[in-house]
Order: structure tokens, then C-alpha cells, then sequence
């Protein structure tokens, strides 16, 4: 299987089996939707949308929120995991906002990372899923699962897995692949445990050939019996 095959495969896998992929993020609008995803670095968005709510209640819109401090916003979001960073970037992300665009997320991917804690990945977020751009934002999840199923090849960091995922996949493809392959890896293709018994494109996937050739190369020791022991003349 060449890797314009393996693509084609798993993506029409994932078209067929998972038809409707969204953002676990709870969010109604792209402000809400930008601070939940600066939250969800490294932490849960179980975790996010059990916190966002009282946030919102406080600084409905980003105007209110670039009145805040870190120090105002931290009890709010100490939860989270690095609430004393991720609540100064709320607190600059929210006054740059306002300051530079009157209030309005901007669709630019690199305007977007203008913003403090706006990194490309929350940048391609925002992009996809509000604006929906051709963006390939790529978290853990997508890092581990692309590299598994040989959709990647020797990328060492995000922006590599990202500009090889973007090449084979259909532009009109992209927004939505970011979503299955972060649920596959959320769900199914585990970090730790993958559930490769359960997972529907394991023929597809190099991580489980090399497994399944792992367990085929492992031959059983012949056992040895023992000779018995000659007894002496009496």
C-alpha cells in the first residue's frame, strides 16, 4: 500500500464511520470558542467546559475580559492546568483584541498568532472550526495518531506532521480530518493502550502491521528434555 492509498483508505473510512466530527470545546461564539481552546492546552476539554461556564458568567465578552487582571481571572480558571500562565495570556490575548481588532477574532491564522497564548495550533483551531479554513491544527493527538497509522513519516515536530497532512489530504477534507483524527486518538488509538482490537483500520495502519509482524517473528523455544540419568552397576 503506497501512501496515496493509505490516505484514501483511512479517509474514507473515517467519512463513512464518522460523517460528523465537531470540537468537544462548549463554545457560542468565537470569542468563547478562542478562550476554551487557550484553556484546553494540555488539560481536558472535560476539564475546559466544567470551567468556561463561570468564566463567561463573569467576562460575557472579550470587552469585559480585557478590563481583567490575571490576578482577577486566576480563581476562576485555577482548575485549569497553568492557571498563573494561561491567566495572563487571557488577560493580554483579551486587551490586544480589543486594542488592535476592535473586539473581533480575526480569521488570519497569522493574526491570530499575534495574540498572546495563541500558538498555530490554537491558531488553526479557531481557523477550522469558526472561519472554516483548510487549517490542520496538530495537537498530541493528532501528532501520535498521524504517526501510527503512516499518514506522517519522520516528523519530528507538529509543523512537519502538519505540512505533510495538508499535502495528501483534500482541501475540503482538512477541517474535518483534524476532528477525526483527534477523537481516533482520544478514543481509540490510546497513547498508552491503544484499542487496536476495537479500532475498524488496523488493515491500514503501519503501527499495527509492525505489531502484528512483532508477534508472528516471535517463535516459541524448542524445550530442551532432559536426558535421563544413566544408572550405575550395582
Amino acid at each position: 500500500m503506497n501512501r496515496h492509498e493509505r490516505y484514501a483508505a483511512i479517509l474514507n473510512y473515517f467519512r463513512k464511520e464518522r460523517p460528523v466530527a465537531e470540537t468537544e470545546l462548549e463554545y457560542t461564539n468565537p470569542y468563547e470558542l478562542l478562550v476554551a481552546v487557550i484553556l484546553s492546552a494540555q488539560c481536558t476539554d472535560k476539564r475546559v467546559n466544567l470551567t468556561t461556564p463561570h468564566l463567561f458568567e463573569r467576562y460575557p465578552t472579550v470587552f469585559e475580559l480585557a478590563t481583567a487582571t490575571s490576578d482577577d481571572i486566576f480563581p476562576l480558571i485555577r482548575s485549569i492546568s497553568y492557571p498563573n500562565n494561561k491567566a495572563k495570556h487571557l488577560a493580554g490575548m483579551a486587551r490586544k483584541l480589543v486594542d488592535d481588532f476592535g473586539g473581533e477574532v480575526p480569521a488570519s491564522i497569522d493574526a491570530l498568532q499575534t495574540l498572546p497564548g495563541v500558538g498555530r495550533k490554537t491558531a488553526n483551531v479557531v481557523a477550522s472550526v469558526v472561519f472554516n479554513m483548510p487549517a490542520m491544527a496538530v495537537d498530541t493527538h493528532v501528532f501520535r495518531v498521524s504517526a501510527r497509522l503512516g499518514l506522517t513519516v519522520r516528523a519530528k515536530n507538529p509543523l512537519q506532521a502538519e505540512k505533510q497532512l495538508v499535502k495528501y489530504i483534500p482541501e475540503s477534507d482538512i477541517a474535518m480530518a483534524h476532528h477525526w483524527l483527534i477523537l481516533h486518538g482520544r478514543y481509540t488509538c490510546l497513547a498508552r493502550t491503544p484499542k487496536c482490537e476495537t479500532c475498524g483500520i488496523t488493515s491500514h495502519c503501519q503501527y499495527f502491521e509492525k505489531k502484528a509482524g512483532k508477534k508472528k517473528s516471535v517463535k516459541k523455544r524448542p524445550v530442551k528434555l532432559k536426558k535421563p540419568e544413566s544408572k550405575g552397576r550395582t
